[in-house]
């Protein structure tokens, strides 16, 4: 019999109620709002409706008019990109001049402030105010051609800022929370969370197994990823279950939602004890029988030595590393139309805005809290269908129920399908030897963790007790590249550091001698 048909995906256009990610001025700022009614975005000193967002596909970019956010016209902009110019030339420009000659003294430019503003009051866009501005530079002529498309790109984004609707996915939202909280999400870089999602083998029809002490990110990642196919259980240690609100900003439809479990790791491995699950196998020896939660928080306070051998019978001690656990990333106003989580300018690391030409604005973003807004005022609300036919609700559902008895039976007698463990804050060889046997035989794990010694401590344990084979450590690296004409070139700030990921395949454990 063939499988049933996966529900549609998320719609391309932005629906009333959607949670959508804003990118003004080409990544100078960003900020998830949701669209309702009365949603607005400040933009310099004016505060625009975002009613202009509806209907519109997810790419769309907006100018700000006069009575607020106005979409560009695709088939002719008015301001085109600065870098299309030299791209359609095709040949080595002859450039003879230079900026040696050129004194900053605030004496180039005739055009005083009282006329600007006196040309926005007579209705003058921001591009006419942009011309004016090079019309009036005494110098702008005398520059180079880079120069001078940078000096253009410097006032466009002062008097004529572009709006960018972008649709919340696995990757913007890894991107945008990297920006300016990475605490929030454990550091981990949007490659990590690639990377996570492929060692797992996560795919359709897949049942995952996920510890997500990272605000819901990898458990939102894994449900856009499974398409409403498969099920994700989202496991806990001890009473309190952790913070998945990122979740509420994937736009996830409700047939996706509703495959979003939560349990606590006590309930999954009563399952072993009853003997229903795969690592009760007779032969298969599990220490861990059962996960008091006194013993679960206890762990996150007891380290012990552990010796790492290289496999040439040479081992050495090493001190045990204590990683104190980020906040979870609690979204109290990803959700509120009028209180969005606003992130301006990224604060650079030491390094960071070396050999940049403009130094970035480090401006206070409001503290996001735990999503409450999103699905504030839980009222009963007419249901919205995308372009599909499916229902969309206009607020986020709540994803993270429990697991029905008929579900946690299956998942005992098959097991879980693969694992993703991202919780910086816990010792992982503790807590991976308590989920391994909830997997199936030959079922691949991927574990994040933001420094290297708790996960080489984690392999060496899985070594010895040989519950898996394939282990390795990855240590993802990546660096953009600036393609442009006669300007292609790494960029010169890069993140150097990304987190680490244990990988390997579950085995059955031989019979002790």
């Amino acid at each position: 019999m063939a499988p049933p048909t996966p529900t549609a995906v998320i719609p391309r256009e932005a629906w009333e109620g959607c949670s959508v990610l804003l990118d003004i001025n080409d990544g100078d700022r960003l900020a998830f709002f949701r669209l309702t009614p009365g949603a607005t975005v400040k933009i310099g000193d004016k505060s625009c409706s975002l009613q202009p967002l509806l209907g519109r596909p997810f790419g769309s970019l907006f100018r700000l008019g006069p009575d607020g956010l106005l979409p560009c016209n695709t088939a002719a902009p008015d301001a085109p990109s600065q870098d299309d110019k030299p791209r359609d030339a095709g040949q080595a420009q002859d450039e003879t001049r230079d900026n040696r000659s050129l004194v900053d003294n605030n004496t180039a430019q005739t055009l005083s402030s009282e006329d600007i503003d006196t040309m926005k009051r007579d209705g003058a866009s921001g591009n006419a105010i942009v011309e004016a501005l090079i019309a009036n530079s005494s110098t702008f002529g005398n520059k180079t051609v880079f120069s001078q498309e940078k000096y253009k790109l410097k006032k466009q984004k002062k008097y004529a800022p572009k709006v960018l609707l972008r649709r919340p996915s696995s990757r913007s939202i890894c991107e945008t929370y990297f920006k300016k909280y990475p605490a929030r999400i454990g550091f981990m870089r949007v490659d990590a969370l690639s990377l996570l999602l492929s060692m797992a083998n996560v795919g359709a029809y897949s049942d995952v197994l996920a510890v997500d002490m990272v605000g819901g990110l990898v458990v939102g990642a894994v449900a856009e990823r499974l398409g409403g196919t498969g099920y994700v259980c989202s496991t806990y240690l001890g009473s309190a279950p952790s913070s998945i609100d990122i979740i509420r900003m994937y736009n996830l439809n409700s047939e996706m939602t509703s495959r979003i479990f939560q349990a606590p790791l006590s309930d999954l491995c009563s399952l072993r004890s009853s003997g229903n699950a795969p690592g009760s196998v007779q032969g298969d020896v599990v220490e861990h029988s059962s996960v008091p939660d006194e013993s679960l928080q206890s762990s996150l306070k007891k380290p012990s030595d552990t010796e790492v051998s290289d496999g040439n019978a040479q081992s050495t001690t090493v001190q045990p590393t204590v990683v104190e656990a980020p906040e979870p990333a609690t979204d109290e106003h990803l959700n509120q139309g009028d209180i969005p989580i606003d992130i301006d300018a990224p604060e650079p690391a030491k390094n960071e805005h070396l050999n940049q030409g403009d130094i970035p604005i480090d401006i206070e973003a409001p503290e996001p809290a735990t999503d409450e807004h999103l699905n504030q005022g839980d009222i009963s609300m007419p249901e919205c269908k995308g372009n599909n036919g499916n229902p969309i609700a206009p607020k986020a559902l709540r994803a993270g129920k429990a697991p029905s008895p008929e579900r946690k039976k299956y998942w005992g007698e098959h097991g879980f399908s693969s694992l993703i463990v991202a919780a910086p804050g816990h010792e992982v060889e503790s807590v991976v030897a308590d989920l391994l046997p909830l997997l199936s035989y030959s079922a691949p794990f991927a574990i994040y963790h933001q420094y290297l010694q708790p996960l080489a401590t984690c392999m060496h344990s899985l070594q010895v007790s040989k519950m898996a084979i394939g282990l390795q450590i990855t240590e993802p690296w990546l660096r953009e590249y600036q393609v442009l004409p006669s300007r292609t070139h790494p960029h010169m700030q890069m993140n150097a550091f990304g987190g680490y990921i244990l990988s390997g395949i579950r085995i059955h454990k031989p019979d002790p001698q």
